[in-house]
């Protein structure tokens, strides 16, 4: 069993910078794929940036150049720094890791944290 555990939200005003984390722990074989998503009140799950074992990123369009995602395979953790951040970046983020059992690469599991609340408000 996996488990990812996030950490780092808050409160901030605009124009802030937080910084979030997500730990895994258990029985990892292998990490493919760690993002980051956020919910707002109302909305659906949108993606914010995604980074690959390659460590290729993607951004959504609306935090490119604020936002930075990177991880350490070494500790098995994802980050997300946030800069100039904005009202509208105001959600629950939810971090997703792509795991393999030690067991066998040929199986991939989707594994969620529970969220952590990032509110920007003056």
């Amino acid at each position: 069993q996996v488990q990812l555990v996030e950490s780092g939200g808050g409160l901030v005003q605009p124009g802030g910078s937080l910084r979030l984390s997500c730990a895994a722990s258990g029985s990892i074989g292998s990490i493919a794929a760690m993002g980051w998503y956020r919910q707002a009140p109302g909305t659906q799950r949108e993606l914010v940036a995604t980074i690959n074992s390659a460590r290729t990123t993607i951004y959504a369009d609306s935090v490119k150049g604020r936002f930075t995602i990177s991880r350490d395979n070494a500790k098995n953790t994802l980050y997300l720094q946030m800069n100039s951040l904005k009202p509208e970046d105001t959600a629950v983020y939810y971090c997703n890791f792509k795991i393999s059992p030690p067991s066998s690469s040929r199986y991939v599991y989707n594994y969620w944290g529970q969220g952590t609340q990032v509110t920007v408000s003056s």
